[in-house]
């Protein structure tokens, strides 16, 4: 069996340590915010060569929290990514603002900047690079096409926490940097949990405002904020976890490496580090082309290999968004929310479980009938 990720085996390995984490906080009595919370968010704004840190409830609240604090709102436009992780649409709107949705790149999956350039308006005040699936976009171009129009820059970089585009980290290339650590990412709390960085002190000042119901002092409120505050023990489990991030990004980086070999040859696109990146490998996702991509996710279910389908729907197919939607045309897009299948790729995989993804997936590429097979409706 290869699961998509087991997380019970990671925090296995560490349970004495994330057992004294907890013990330290129920010791300490403080549950919001509060020494574990600061201690994580100076090792996280060294990590990420910023000067602000600021811990948040989720990865979407930090992009929420971004937002608010560029006082975007009511009649503004963002450029945002349609093959992506509903939230980062999703706080667009939830302010009052409008997302504009941008095509993709085919190759790294990220957003298109000569498409985002055609979609700029007047009302244009911010564009939202995501950093897809763990390798950056290009910042340098993203940067810019945001100063040639006047625009506010935030880093989706919630699958992205240690990569690096020319040697600059996820998160520091922009206004804000927003990050989440989901149990799933390659950072995980042990539930919600999110991150924020800049490097403008205004910025930050206003942001941990905002996160505390706009206040400095309790009962007596400058802005009106919200609760993103980050509870004290998923700082203190993240505390535990962070110094073995760098050994959870090698590990996934060799397993990449071993599918890239591997799987030459087996009629798939498979995904790449570009020049001058550093890819952390949040997800290994392939193209499967010829409407082959749900025959080979069944092929390997039968096998009881895990996959997943990042994203089926793209966000301007939506239900939600069609009033903002409606006629965009979009095709990587489409064609990526076709096409597209995530492997295992978490650091405990064995070289057998490695083998064995391996193994079936050129057994499906080279034997037409097991694809045709597996392609036919299932009797009941």
């Amino acid at each position: 069996m290869v699961p998509l990720l087991d997380l019970k085996q990671q925090h296995t390995a560490l349970a004495a340590e994330l057992k004294a984490a907890f013990a330290r906080v129920l010791e300490s009595g403080q549950f919001i915010l509060g020494r574990e919370v600061t201690d994580f968010e100076q090792s996280a704004a060294t990590l990420t060569h910023t000067k602000h840190a600021i811990g948040v409830s989720s990865g979407t609240d930090a992009i929420l929290l971004a937002l608010m604090a560029l006082n975007i709102g009511p009649g503004d436009e963002v450029l945002c990514p349609s093959f992506t992780f509903f939230a980062t649409a999703g706080c667009v709107s939830r302010i009052g603002a409008t997302p504009v949705f941008v095509d993709s790149d085919p190759d790294s999956f990220n957003l298109n900047l000569a498409d985002a350039a055609r979609r700029i308006t007047p009302k244009t005040k911010a564009i939202m690079p995501v950093h897809l699936f763990g390798q950056m976009a290009n910042m340098n171009a993203v940067r810019d096409l945001a100063r040639a129009h006047h625009l506010y820059v935030i880093e989706d970089a919630a699958q992205a926490l240690g990569a690096q585009f020319e040697n600059q980290p996820a998160g520091s290339l922009a206004h804000f940097g927003t990050f989440s650590f989901f149990p799933t990412k390659n950072l995980g709390a042990l539930g919600d949990a999110g991150l924020l960085v800049t490097n403008n002190d205004d910025l930050a000042a206003k942001a941990r405002l905002l996160r505390n119901h706009g206040a400095e002092q309790q009962y007596f409120h400058k802005l009106i904020g919200g609760n993103f505050r980050l509870d004290g023990l998923q700082a203190a489990f993240l505390n535990v976890k962070l110094p073995h991030l760098a050994s959870y990004t090698a590990r996934r980086r060799h397993n990449a490496a071993y599918y890239n070999s591997a799987l030459q040859g087996s009629g798939l696109t498979l995904p790449a580090e570009q020049p001058n990146y550093f890819h952390i490998w949040n997800q290994y996702t392939v193209r499967v082309s010829g409407n082959r991509r749900d025959a080979l996710r069944q092929f390997l279910t039968e096998r009881n290999i895990a996959s997943a389908i990042y994203y089926p729907v793209p966000l301007h197919k939506q239900q939600c968004f069609a009033h903002v939607a409606a006629g965009a045309s979009l095709p990587v897009s489409e064609q990526l929310a076709r096409e597209c299948l995530s492997l295992p790729i978490y650091p405990e995989l064995t070289r057998d479980q490695l083998k064995l993804v391996v193994e079936s997936v050129s057994e499906f590429a080279i034997n037409p009938l097991l694809r045709v097979s597996a392609s036919m409706p299932q009797k009941a």
